[in-house]
């Protein structure tokens, strides 16, 4: 029977995709793990590999098409016997679905005669498996959910089925899973597109659609802040013994090409704030919290019509000369989408620095499940008070920690900051 290939999940957040290229045509032969299609996700574009072997009888999505859902067929493989005439059964349910509203009762039958087993639900998430492996599955009595897939992102494929033994039946059908709310419904809150539209038709302007990048966003902090009970901590750091010190090292490392930034020294000073006040480094998980023994930091890194926040991990362990070369090749590709998922994806704590931008302070968002983020200011010249109780004028830093209070309780969030606020007044104990 003809397998399906379906458009995968190929980052976290992704729900729809573009296919950006196909590197395979009709008629072709393909193995698992040879390269099929480069797919545009919400984050970056990415190679889709083969999970099953046969022949490509049929692409069903051309090459540029936006807004492919996850799990929608977008090609057909054939297997040994089988010709172009058995494609029409395995792409009947995407043609049916896709067909109009009164030719629906005729395809139904088509749709019907041979339907795919139903994905199995392994504590309330799908399990991803090809549709030969849900069949083979299905014939041997085999459920799904006790599978360990072997294919890309734990896809469960052909040979992992064949390989475990008969049980009991599949799973129930993802029909009876919990659903979660599509991201289009949060991004909905407020006015309809149709009443803000409405206000504006005497005024001249351009609709501009939203990427896969920027539906993310929307969705993801719109739920964030609606759902994360934030609280906001707020200091001012002084810079001078940093900035003099920076200076120093810089000169030193300048024979080797390395050059530290102050957001280096920001970056570290979090690592080692996070293992000083240990209870803090910790994220959210539903019904309990995580708490890490690593210092794993995500920084914001903003590129054209969005965001990544690209992840530095044992960032208490590293140098500031290795922190500064991991972030600036992190924060290169990921201005080109060349970040692959396990590089955005995880810490407990984020940075998000403006100051570059000439931004005094802000309040900035927290990004589920991580338990903070700090936001970190300009640096600018400021009456202070001396040691010696003496105006004079420094270099002041405004920073904010948000504070997710579900894990970080306030007196713990002062901690938190405070010893961020130590370190970097004291960059010399950071190299201790």
């Amino acid at each position: 029977m003809p397998t399906e290939i379906l458009m995968p999940a190929l980052s976290p957040t992704m729900e729809e995709g573009t296919l950006a290229k196909w590197h395979v045509k009709e008629g072709d032969t393909v193995s698992s793990g040879d390269i099929m299609a480069e797919i545009e996700t919400d984050k970056a574009t990415m190679e889709f590999e083969a999970v099953d072997e046969g022949v490509v009888g049929k692409i069903l999505v051309a090459e540029g098409t936006e807004a492919v859902k996850v799990n929608e067929v977008i090609a057909v493989l054939l297997e040994d016997g089988e010709s172009a005439d058995d494609i029409g059964t395995a792409s009947a349910p995407a043609a049916a679905s896709a067909a109009p509203a009164d030719t629906a009762p005729a395809a139904a039958p088509a749709a019907a005669a041979a339907p795919a087993p139903a994905a199995p639900v392994k504590d309330g998430n799908r399990v991803f498996a090809s549709p030969l492996a849900r069949r083979i599955a299905a014939d041997k009595g085999i459920d799904l959910a006790a599978v360990t897939g072997s294919g890309p992102h734990g896809r469960i494929v052909k040979a992992d089925v064949e390989a475990a033994q008969p049980g009991a039946k599949p799973a129930a059908a993802a029909t009876d899973a919990p659903k979660a709310a599509p991201a289009a419904a949060t991004m909905a809150a407020g006015p309809s597109t149709e009443m803000v539209m409405k206000q504006y038709a005497d005024r001249p302007y351009e609709e501009v659609s939203l990427d896969g990048m920027r539906k993310t966003i929307a969705a993801r902090l719109t739920e964030a802040k609606q759902s994360v009970p934030h609280f906001y901590l707020r200091r001012d750091i002084q810079l001078d013994a940093l900035l003099k010190f920076r200076s120093q090292l810089n000169k030193q490392l300048e024979p080797r090409g390395v050059k530290l930034s102050v957001n280096d020294f920001i970056i570290k000073a979090c690592a080692l704030a996070l293992q000083q006040e240990p209870e803090a480094n910790a994220v959210w998980a539903g019904d309990r919290t995580l708490k890490f023994e690593k210092s794993d930091v995500a920084v914001a890194v903003a590129i054209e019509g969005g965001l990544f926040t690209p992840v530095l991990k044992d960032a208490e362990m590293k140098s500031l000369s290795a922190l500064s070369a991991e972030m600036k090749d992190l924060a290169g590709r990921a201005r080109d989408r060349k970040l692959a998922p396990h590089e955005y994806v995880g810490g407990s704590f984020a940075i998000s620095n403006l100051g570059m931008f000439g931004i005094d302070n802000f309040d900035a968002i927290i990004n589920p499940p991580h338990a903070a983020i700090l936001a970190v200011g300009a640096g600018a010249k400021k009456p202070i008070v001396g040691a010696d109780g003496e105006l004079t004028v420094g270099t002041v830093m405004s920073t904010t920690l948000s504070v997710d209070h579900r894990v970080i309780d306030g007196a713990l969030g002062a901690n938190l900051l405070n010893a961020i606020k130590d370190n970097l007044e004291n960059p010399m104990t950071m190299l201790a």
